[in-house]
């Protein structure tokens, strides 16, 4: 421990001779940096790495995330551990900070000073969905809590603030939207996966669990069997989803849809920039990054309208009705050699996933914590 009691030592001395004001953004998802929320902390790392140092006149920052990864975002901001020991026997031993930042609502942490402004990130509200029962009302009451003590609600999505909005109670707190942040990844390194890649391929992409609806898909490629079909996430069986599919393409012999599971951030880039198209059957989504990131590639963006999609794909997705094969099937005929004819329209693809960029997003959230 003494390791961790020097870093935090050592960063609140700087801190009190200064007079800026402390902030603590909860990076504690990098414990699993290849889920979505994963994903989101090492953005904000990765952010704070290249611009705080020139920023940092106002407000002084430290992260909380496993010790494991202490250093990785450079030397000018703090870390704390983020270990349960630490979190269960020493919470009022952190130091009092001014703002503290949940980037998102499932976050086992929070403030242990009232004098803590508390900004809560909230990104969906799936259970209401996915979840019945005492569950359900588990983890509403567990939500409402962190609302009742957030001191500004952010969400990401107009969709997300609607169902924040409609289903908790905001006693008037001000809740506003702050898109994600969408990391360029079109200019980064790319590897093949190791693999045999089948061409000409579509792409998705997504944890292989009941939400993200990849079932449907299946029935559609049988009938378009020139062409294949990659699944790239990692394969989470706690609802039995992601064996199910396996046994249906070994069962019904659909020999052209192919589990990839977990993939690298190279071999994303490959996969996203040598794919035909991009299918995102998703029934719930609080944003749905993947769209976007395809839509950096200049790649058709074929969606369900569930939830976010709609919003977040905009005029530059097509969208499926319904998930009859058949018809899905005909969006794809109907659309996929028209989009690779136009060719401005992949230019004003890019141009509009771009506007979802970490820069903006991250210029917001600094002004919060300035002006909170």
């Amino acid at each position: 421990m003494s390791l961790q009691w020097d870093i935090m030592a050592q960063h609140n001395n700087k801190v009190m001779k200064s007079k800026q004001k402390r902030v603590l953004v909860d990076l504690s998802e990098l414990r699993n940096i290849y889920c979505g929320l994963g994903q989101v902390a090492l953005s904000y790392g990765n952010y704070f790495q290249k611009n705080y140092k020139k920023n940092n006149s106002s407000y002084s920052l430290t992260f909380l995330m496993p010790k494991k990864m202490f250093g990785i975002f450079g030397n000018e901001v703090g870390y704390i551990d983020s270990s349960n020991w630490f979190r269960k026997r020493c919470r009022y031993l952190f130091p009092v900070f001014d703002v503290w930042h949940a980037v998102h609502q499932l976050s086992r942490f929070k403030p242990a000073f009232s004098q803590t402004k508390l900004i809560l990130t909230i990104h969906d509200l799936n259970y209401l969905y996915e979840t019945t029962g005492a569950q359900r009302k588990r983890k509403h009451r567990r939500l409402q809590r962190k609302v009742n003590r957030a001191d500004r609600v952010i969400c990401i999505s107009q969709f997300t603030k609607q169902e924040v909005e409609k289903n908790l109670i905001l006693n008037g707190k001000q809740c506003e939207v702050i898109f994600n942040g969408v990391e360029n990844i079109v200019q980064k390194p790319s590897s093949k996966p190791d693999k045999e890649i089948k061409r000409p391929f579509f792409l998705s992409i997504g944890v292989v669990r009941r939400k993200k609806n990849f079932h449907v898909l299946l029935d559609m490629m049988k009938l378009m069997p020139d062409k294949y079909l990659y699944i790239a996430g990692s394969e989470s069986d706690k609802d039995g989803y992601d064996s199910m599919i396996k046994q249906r393409i070994k069962r019904e012999g659909i020999g052209n849809v192919f589990l990839l599971g977990t993939v690298s951030e190279t071999e994303k880039a490959w996969l996203y920039g040598n794919c035909e198209a991009f299918l995102f059957p998703s029934l719930f989504e609080g944003f749905g990054l993947p769209v976007i990131e395809a839509m950096q590639f200049g790649k058709p963006v074929f969606s369900s309208q569930e939830t976010s999609l709609k919003e977040i794909g905009g005029d530059f997705a097509y969208f499926w009705k319904n998930f009859d094969p058949h018809e899905m099937k005909q969006l794809i005929d109907d659309n996929l050699e028209n989009f690779y004819l136009d060719n401005d329209l992949a230019k004003k693809e890019n141009e509009y996933a771009t506007s979802f960029s970490y820069e903006k997003h991250f210029e917001a959230y600094e002004k919060l914590y300035i002006t909170i």
